[in-house]
């Protein structure tokens, strides 16, 4: 599978955050647990997306 590497989080991609935890997974599997420059923008730039599919927790106010 071909990756395109961006710096920005696309709204339109709309992934749950299952889908963007299981890229991330497979990103540190494929670097053996050390990321080179280039994966660390991409890790960044995935944990971005993650945060935004994730649930948001309820106030408990």
């Amino acid at each position: 599978m071909l990756h395109i590497m961006s710096t920005t989080v696309e709204p339109a991609t709309e992934r749950s955050a299952d889908e963007v935890n299981e890229e991330i997974r497979a990103l540190w599997l494929r670097s053996g647990g050390t990321l080179n420059g280039e994966q660390r923008e991409e890790y960044r730039r995935l944990v971005l997306e993650w945060a935004a599919a994730s649930p948001q927790p309820a106030d408990a106010t």
